[in-house]
């Protein structure tokens, strides 16, 4: 696998990360009892750590990409061939 591939799959799960990691840990204004005022949304998060989230979304999508990468590597799970084309 090539850099640019590697690269690929690793912002592919960072993405994938990020959603699953968002919600974790946020209490919207309507949970917290707070009355939302100026057209705010209630579902809206009071604080939503963005900087913690992107953090934490970093060092488990490596991880995680890190694992795949040696998977492939050793070839732990054998993968199908590809046609190169016609």
């Amino acid at each position: 696998m090539g850099p640019m591939t590697a690269a690929a799959v690793y912002l592919t799960l960072w993405w994938t990360v990020l959603f699953a990691v968002l919600p974790l840990g946020s209490k919207s204004y309507a949970e917290s009892g707070i009355k939302v005022t100026d057209g705010g949304d209630p579902g809206a998060p009071v604080n939503p750590n963005l900087k913690k989230k992107f953090i934490t979304t970093t060092w488990v999508s490596f991880v995680v990409w890190a694992i795949l990468m040696l998977v492939i590597q050793f070839g732990l799970i054998p993968l199908p061939s590809l046609p190169r084309g016609y």
